[in-house]
């Protein structure tokens, strides 16, 4: 089995291989994903990741021969295609500031209740929803021109197979998704002025999507494939791989490009507490939701790494975490999800505005730089984790940390400090396990997702990191900063 697994900063080509008892998984292809600039505007490379899903595919083969391929990536960005099945135009990036705007002109026609309580997504500006809503108010042509909305997921399952469908946990991310009903969410696009007639068929995790093309066989290798729909969104299928038992008090945090904390539930949590938390319901497999707060993530250690080493040939993410670990803590907090940080630019010179504007000294090397965005990333969890705890009326007594923040020890330390709770790590590769999960469930290979997850633990070790240190006063500072904030706002 193949997993294709696309993520903000580069893509992978995975082989799965199961024996019927546990499951190895070897990476055979990493290609990059850089964003395009075009007339101002940040868009995707959807032929780079095209090149990319291929190369990795004919690698595959060169093992043995592929019987299952599944594309899973992030959520919201999508692409129109034509009548003819062309692409209109490049998908725009989530980081491109079009739809800055869009969530206040949307509340000027519906109640942000009216969103949450139709949708039960967290309201951000980056969502689907608002990228067409500013798309519909520029006049933009290419709205009507339209035939078919495709995920970006959606669009490699298309060169795979010619059929344009989207799948329903990518689907719930668009906030265009009823999710009480289980269809698109008709009634209140049309409240707002964008038309539906582009909306495509949304399939279920673990649908047999179809064989690949006579020409992808030919290219890759791959005649006989069947390429499967899993949970195409990666938070989803990085979650279907976890036991996180029945009691609601395991979280999981999901942690890469962005981050997801959040609890698997298993109807979707609509009550004014949940929308008064900023928190979300977005689709699981097996029917199951996940109840979760998107968080700026590892892309602000991205950023930091960019600006101190532009050209990325000196400082390694590893020497980056190294001094970040031997920097002093809790020198300075930023919120990460202060809308200037999702931006791409000056880390440093960001930072430190953040820091004059809360009466703050901001460190000016890497290594302090790093350690602040890492301590603030650790107190923004376990805010998170304490608003979820409330609005579920239970307490979180652990954390399950997954992806590649898995293999930030630092990171994980610093969670497990600042939120009190033991956090287990692992596996890193969780969202392509639970992608090759689904395809084997698909197959018949399993026969739940309970024997799936109990076969995921016997295939992949994790490890453990227990609360050390008093990070009282750190909470204490760190909510009075994001308070200010909100005041000021």
């Amino acid at each position: 089995m193949v997993a294709i697994d696309l993520g903000a900063e580069s893509g992978r080509a995975l082989v799965g291989l199961f024996d019927g008892s546990r499951l190895t998984v070897q990476e055979v292809h990493r290609f990059r994903n850089e964003p395009l600039r075009r007339d101002d505007r940040l868009m995707w490379d959807i032929d780079l990741l095209r090149t990319g899903m291929l190369d990795g595919l004919r690698r595959a083969t060169s093992s043995a021969p592929v019987a299952t391929i599944g594309v899973d990536g992030w959520g919201v960005d999508f692409g129109l295609l034509d009548g003819a099945g062309r692409l209109l135009a490049p998908p725009v990036h989530y980081r491109d500031p079009g739809s800055d705007g869009m969530v206040e002109r949307a509340l000027t026609r519906l109640s942000r209740a009216d969103i949450f309580g139709t949708t039960g997504t967290q309201l951000l500006p980056i969502n689907t929803l608002y990228r067409l809503l500013a798309m519909v108010s520029s006049g933009d042509p290419s709205v009507q021109a339209a035939r078919t909305l495709l995920m970006i997921p959606d669009l490699m399952n298309r060169e795979l197979t010619g059929l344009g469908v989207t799948e329903y946990t990518q689907a719930t991310t668009t906030q265009c998704y009823d999710t009480r009903r289980g269809t698109w969410a008709r009634e209140m696009l049309a409240r707002l002025g964008i038309p539906d007639h582009f909306l495509p068929e949304v399939m279920r995790p673990g649908t047999r999507l179809g064989p690949v093309t006579r020409e992808i066989a030919d290219v890759t290798g791959t005649g006989g494939a069947m390429v499967v729909v899993p949970a195409t969104h990666d938070t989803a299928s990085a979650v279907a791989g976890l036991s996180l038992g029945d009691d609601g008090s395991t979280a999981f945090l999901s942690s890469g490009t962005w981050s997801s904390v959040g609890l698997e539930i298993d109807t979707p949590d609509l009550s004014r507490a949940a929308l008064a938390a900023d928190l979300s319901n977005e689709g699981g497999v097996d029917g199951r939701i996940c109840f979760l707060r998107n968080v700026t993530g590892l892309w602000l250690i991205q950023e930091c790494r960019r600006a101190f080493d532009p050209t990325a040939s000196r400082l390694s993410y590893e020497n980056l975490a190294h001094l970040a670990g031997q920097a002093s803590p809790f020198v300075a907090f930023i919120d990460p999800d202060d809308p200037r940080f999702g931006r791409p630019g000056d880390l440093r010179a960001v930072v430190h505005e953040y820091c004059r504007e809360t009466g703050q000294l901001a460190p000016d090397d890497a290594g302090g730089l790093a350690r602040v965005i890492l301590d603030s990333l650790a107190l923004k969890y376990a805010a998170t984790i304490r608003d979820l705890g409330a609005v579920r009326g239970r307490p979180i007594r652990a954390i399950r940390i997954v992806g590649g923040g898995a293999q930030h020890e630092l990171l994980c330390r610093l969670t497990a400090a600042a939120t009190g709770l033991p956090v287990a790590s692992g596996p890193i590769e969780a969202t392509a396990i639970g992608n090759l999960a689904v395809q084997a469930l698909a197959i018949g290979e399993l026969g739940s997702l309970a024997e799936a997850r109990a076969m995921i633990r016997r295939s992949f070790p994790v490890r453990q990191f227990e609360p050390a240190g008093d990070w009282s006063a750190a909470r204490e500072r760190f909510d009075a900063i994001l308070q200010r904030r909100r005041t000021a706002a």
